[in-house]
């Protein structure tokens, strides 16, 4: 698949720019100020936006006033201090802007419409056993059309744009898939995201499906203190990652920047392997298949696995000293002091996939490495569609 539609902002590793300026022609910038902070922080008064920002009281009141005008703003109830008039703390209006989400799976496809604060709005998704292009394409028009005919219409004009998450190189998988490999070369040979934009008439911003699962903890997570340089690992279908440098989603000259998948591990009979091989869920599928029950559970919503206990057990105790491999890996090469572990995983499950890492970590050669913190993901399965939701999200409303 064609990749010339990656986002551009998420190729820049510079320092997000967290300052202000009160020259003319600027107001655009010093919105998406605005909103970047209110979107990190929460409802804040004028004098804490200026405060933050380094911009003039009458330019933060300006702003305010004018994004309010426009609806991305809504105000709270007034806080009363010991002197002085009262503050009012304003918050982005969650009905202000929508976006549309799309993850292209290897099983699946999922369509999400989120608002500003994150919170999705409608999802549909579409199971198959390999990803037909065709298919793939008419169900994201479909998709994208009726939850726009759901919204009130007088906000349908709201809605902001489109992100793409799905796999690059999604053809070069045709063994997992069960598929000839001719039935995969649309999606090397056509491009999807420009299709799709013919389609609903508007730009798609394309992103690795890892990496826009890495975006969506960083616009929309809620961990505490989360520095502004980690690794997020996301167990899906196969295992991937992001890296997060200076607060910004760093993907490389490629777009695959994180891609842990593909790094070399010591398996338990001391050979060589992939990391795909031991931490993803196709190897949790075999599992499931060879104990002659149905995977099917594997992918439902809500995901319940009590019924592959066994199996689920044995997975764990095998991915995570390969984690625990890839992490000291990582760390040998970029210093980061959280490493964040998510996946279409129940929330169980990915807290003991945690645990079991941790302890995996205590047997595991960090000598002149600093050990990071290992956390659980908060966004969960839906992390790469809410993650493409975050592109246009971003491209258009933050800095």
């Amino acid at each position: 698949m064609n990749k010339s539609h990656l986002s551009n902002g998420s190729q820049d590793t510079a320092t997000a720019l967290m300052r202000g300026t009160n020259q003319t022609g600027v107001r655009d910038h010093n919105e998406r100020l605005v909103m970047s902070i209110l979107r990190r922080d929460g409802a804040l008064s004028k004098a804490e936006i200026a405060r933050l920002t380094g911009l003039s009281a009458q330019t933060v009141s300006v702003i305010m006033r004018e994004l309010e005008a426009e609806e991305m703003l809504v105000r709270g109830a007034p806080r009363r201090g010991k002197v002085g008039q009262p503050s009012v703390p304003m918050s982005l209006n969650p009905d202000g802007a929508y976006f549309h989400g799309l993850l292209v799976g290897r099983r699946w496809v999922d369509h999400v419409l989120v608002d500003m604060n994150g919170e999705i709005r409608s999802k549909t998704r579409k199971s198959y056993e390999k990803p037909d292009f065709d298919d793939v394409l008419a169900f994201c028009q479909t998709a994208i059309d009726e939850s726009v005919q759901e919204l009130p219409e007088e906000r349908r004009s709201r809605v902001q744009g489109v992100g793409l998450a799905i796999p690059f190189g999604i053809w070069e998988w045709a063994d997992a898939f069960g598929a000839a490999q001719e039935d995969l070369m649309d999606w090397r040979d056509r491009d999807f995201a420009t299709e799709l934009g013919q389609m609903i008439g508007t730009d798609v911003i394309v992103q690795n499906d890892a990496s826009a699962a890495c975006g969506a903890e960083l616009v929309f997570g809620t961990s505490p203190d989360l520095p502004d340089l980690f690794m997020h690992m996301f167990i899906g279908y196969f295992i991937g990652g992001g890296l997060v440098i200076d607060n910004r989603l760093y993907t490389g000259p490629s777009g695959n920047a994180g891609a842990i998948g593909s790094m070399p591990v010591i398996n338990a009979s001391g050979k060589v392997a992939q990391l795909l091989d031991l931490a993803s869920l196709h190897g949790l599928s075999s599992r499931v298949i060879a104990a002659d029950k149905d995977q099917s559970y594997m992918f439902e919503s809500p995901l319940e696995w009590g019924q592959l206990e066994d199996e689920v057990s044995d997975w764990i105790a095998e991915l995570a000293p390969a984690l625990a491999q890839a992490i000291a890996t990582t760390v040998s090469l970029i210093d980061v002091p959280v490493v964040m572990i998510d996946g279409h995983l129940p929330d169980t499950v990915r807290h003991r996939i945690v645990d079991a890492v941790e302890r995996a970590m205590k047997d595991t050669d960090f000598a002149g490495l600093e050990r990071p913190q290992i956390r659980a993901g908060t966004i969960g399965p839906d992390a790469r569609s809410l993650g493409a939701a975050s592109l246009p999200l971003a491209a258009k409303f933050l800095v």
